[in-house]
């Protein structure tokens, strides 16, 4: 069994404070994120800073590529790639917030794989990923084999920004 761990950090309000994310790994640290980053910006890129539901949407396409790899490979199929898109959907309900949904849109390479195997093995991926029997969610999909992969992918330049908090 593995645990995994991650901190967050929040000073102030939650409308005027900020705080930071940090993974255990190290492959994040001192990621910036704040109300507004969350519910006052279309997708974050304003204020370069993350929210819970990105956090959720990037462990959620990372589990789900690696679930439908090994389902690939264990009906013995080679993917070549695997491109995920995973949108978290936070909405207003009378007396909170949810996030009543989450949409997956997956790009693959798979030679040899027919429609009907591969989308199988999708829905099986969609069914059996710890991240998606996590989510009290409804998990929707779609998947386009042997497409060329998404050109939605988030490059972003590393920026050193001394007034991000700490």
């Amino acid at each position: 069994m593995a645990d995994r761990k991650s901190t967050a950090l929040w000073t102030g309000s939650l409308k005027n404070g900020h705080g930071v994310v940090s993974g255990e790994s190290g492959a994040f640290h001192h990621a910036p994120y704040s109300a507004r980053s969350r519910f006052e910006t279309k997708d974050g890129t304003e204020t370069q800073q993350t929210n819970p539901e990105e956090l959720i949407a990037a462990a959620h396409a990372s589990c789900f590529s690696m679930a439908v790899a090994n389902n690939l490979e264990s009906a013995g199929f080679q993917p070549k790639s695997l491109d995920v898109t995973a949108s978290v959907t936070l909405e207003k309900t009378k007396d909170s917030w949810s996030i009543p949904s989450v949409h997956l849109i997956l790009h693959a390479q798979v030679p040899d794989a027919s429609e009907g195997d591969f989308r199988d093995l999708v829905q099986r991926a969609k069914e059996t990923c710890p991240v998606s029997r996590l989510l009290n969610a409804n998990i929707s999909w779609e998947a386009h084999l042997n497409a060329e992969p998404s050109k939605t992918h988030f490059h972003h330049e590393t920026r050193v920004d001394d007034n991000r908090p700490v």
